[in-house]
């Protein structure tokens, strides 16, 4: 903490991204397996383990099950109730745009770019998107969290990669080109209940 002229300026250290969004794309189908555990058992940890230990996600591997069912209950547990009891039945384009919503909330840095490169190009009427922005805004929040600069190029490259499948299989971007998706009502309703609101994680304007 620095003192300027009698103001105390605080210097705030950003938390650091998590790293760890490299498989998976957006788990909406993995998401239909894991809701009705969930409204069931009530409890994450419940969730989890009966995803991996029964391999309910049908995975060739115990390990890659574990992992897969640690990835799909961290991104759904950010949900609150009412949004897992609609994705319970939700349509398609429903349940993966809840999905898309889970990913931004799990992983800041998904959520980060989502806000200021995916719907901040919407908004000022650029529709293109391409691994090169990804680069620059890697490139440009590097400079405020030293744990993007240590990573490795092929991390790098997989958190890339699933974020472009991810947005893809939302709806949000087809052939390297932005699209506005149509979100239901009952979507912008409950993404509308945070604050700031969750509809800045997609290329749409924020009137319902």
């Amino acid at each position: 903490m620095a003192s300027t002229a009698g103001v105390q300026v605080v210097a705030t250290v950003p938390v650091p991204y998590r790293l760890s969004f490299v498989v998976g794309g957006l788990l909406s189908a993995e998401a239909t397996i894991a809701v009705p555990l969930y409204l069931r058992l009530h409890d994450w940890t419940a969730v989890r383990a009966a995803l991996a230990e029964d391999n309910l996600l049908h995975t060739r591997t115990r390990a890659t099950g574990v992992r897969l069912a640690r990835e799909v209950v961290q991104r759904m547990s950010t949900l609150g109730d009412a949004e897992l009891c609609y994705l319970a039945t939700a349509l398609s384009p429903d349940r993966r745009h809840l999905m898309w919503a889970a990913a931004c909330r799990h992983y800041e840095i998904v959520a980060d770019f989502a806000h200021e490169v995916l719907r901040g190009s919407y908004l000022r009427g650029i529709h293109a998107l391409s691994a090169e922005d990804f680069e620059r805004f890697w490139d440009a929040k590097a400079l405020w969290h030293s744990e993007l600069e240590a990573t490795k190029p092929s991390t790098r490259a997989k958190i890339r990669t699933n974020l472009f499948l991810a947005m893809r299989q939302a709806g949000l971007l087809e052939e390297g080109g932005i699209v506005a998706p149509l979100l239901s009502r009952e979507v912008r309703l409950l993404l509308d209940q945070r604050a700031p609101s969750d509809l800045r994680f997609f290329p749409v304007r924020s009137s319902l």
